[in-house]
């Protein structure tokens, strides 16, 4: 997946987190499925964050970006901060 596919990605999903808020203050979803999908959506954005941030690293170090496989959301949402 290249770059521009990413953050393509990354701005839908925000779209996404945007529309559920709205709904929930709309009264068109109720908090826990708020709650419930925008956990899912963040952590795919999770995932595409940290595909994006190893591609460039990649990149500035002469490896080709192609070469990096994006982690498992469950992987990168018990990265040890």
């Amino acid at each position: 997946m290249d770059e521009k596919t990413l953050i393509h990605q990354i701005s839908t999903l925000v779209d996404d987190e945007h529309k559920l808020r709205t709904q929930l203050q709309q009264g068109k979803i109720t908090e826990q499925e708020e709650h419930d999908r925008l956990r899912a959506v963040e952590a795919q954005l999770d995932q595409l964050w940290d595909l994006l941030r190893r591609r460039r690293a990649a990149r500035a170090q002469g490896v080709s970006p192609d070469e990096v496989e994006a982690h498992s959301i469950d992987e990168v949402e018990h990265y040890l901060q």
